[in-house]
């Protein structure tokens, strides 16, 4: 499968999508002028790789901030994620916040309630 590496900016996220070396992950700040088109590649790289995904899918969030518009999408990609599990995948989500973030770390909690995926909620701290 074709990679995609999107390097961030600071209005749009770091993207590694790479199913070779099993890294899946989109870190940084989201907030592009238009969140439909940076998203549109990463949800259609998602579809493709649902028909053949790797044994365990670990799907990484490593973001510091995201507006509401991109908060749609996010959940959109969780969508897939959900499906794929559903389908009897092994997929885990694992959602990084700064230990000092309530709101990311709230953010994790409403996604894990939302959809059926195994969820993993990590602290960390900002250097």
């Amino acid at each position: 499968m074709e990679v995609i590496k999107i390097l961030g900016t600071d209005d749009t996220p770091n993207v590694i999508l790479d199913t070779e070396n099993e890294i899946l992950e989109i870190s940084g700040r989201s907030l592009p002028e238009d969140v439909t088109a940076f998203f549109e590649p990463i949800l259609n790289w998602l579809d493709e790789y649902s028909e053949e995904p790797n044994e365990k899918t670990v799907f990484s969030f490593k973001l510091v901030y995201f507006n509401t518009a991109s908060s749609k999408l996010i959940l959109d990609i969780l969508m897939k994620l959900e499906e794929m599990h559903e389908d009897g995948k092994d997929v885990l989500v694992k959602w990084f916040f700064p230990d000092d973030d309530e709101d990311m770390e709230e953010a994790g909690e409403e996604y894990a309630d939302i959809v059926n995926v195994p969820f993993e909620q990590i602290s960390y701290t900002l250097n």
